[in-house]
């Protein structure tokens, strides 16, 4: 999986909003975590059980930080504290973690291209065993498409490239 998109999620200053939207535009339903995932909420397909994106309050020391409502891509990654460092010595910056994420769902960590784009990287761990099926590729409410405006086009292609093999 190294080097695909395998999560996004949404960092919403309102989540009720947020959920009556994309319920709205893409039919998605919203599934709260509850503990040990405090307020985090999964979307997904109606009829499929695997979620297709997360969404999570703005805390204040999200806030704090500089944290603002929009989306992040997560990016599947072998060994997530290798990847950091990697990230680190050529320019990118750690934001937060690495980390374990609590009840055994996987590792990630919030980086930084050299440029400025911030993604996670995340590595899963399902204990529990195969994944429950998900909705098809390019069915309605889910991800197809992945863009970067890019600073420096051919420097940040190299970086990508050098990183995940894209």
């Amino acid at each position: 999986m190294q080097g695909s998109f395998i999560w996004y999620e949404l960092r919403s200053a309102d989540k009720a909003a947020a959920t009556a939207f994309y319920g709205a535009v893409v039919g998605w339903e919203a599934k709260p975590q509850g503990e040990p995932h405090g307020d985090y909420t999964i979307f997904s397909v109606p009829g499929f059980e695997m979620g297709v994106a997360g969404m999570m309050a703005i805390n204040p020391d999200m806030a704090c930080s500089g944290a603002r409502p929009g989306w992040i891509g997560y990016i599947a990654a072998n060994d997530v504290d290798a990847t950091v460092a990697e990230i680190v010595a050529t320019g990118g910056r750690l934001l937060k973690g690495p980390e374990d994420i609590p009840g055994g769902i996987g590792r990630f960590a919030v980086v930084n291209d050299p440029h400025g784009a911030v993604f996670c990287l995340f590595r899963p761990n399902m204990p529990e065993g195969p994944l429950p099926a998900s909705a098809a590729p390019g069915s309605q409410g889910t991800f197809g498409w992945r863009e970067l405006y890019a600073g420096n086009r051919e420097a940040d292609f190299a970086f990508y490239s050098r990183l995940f093999g894209w």
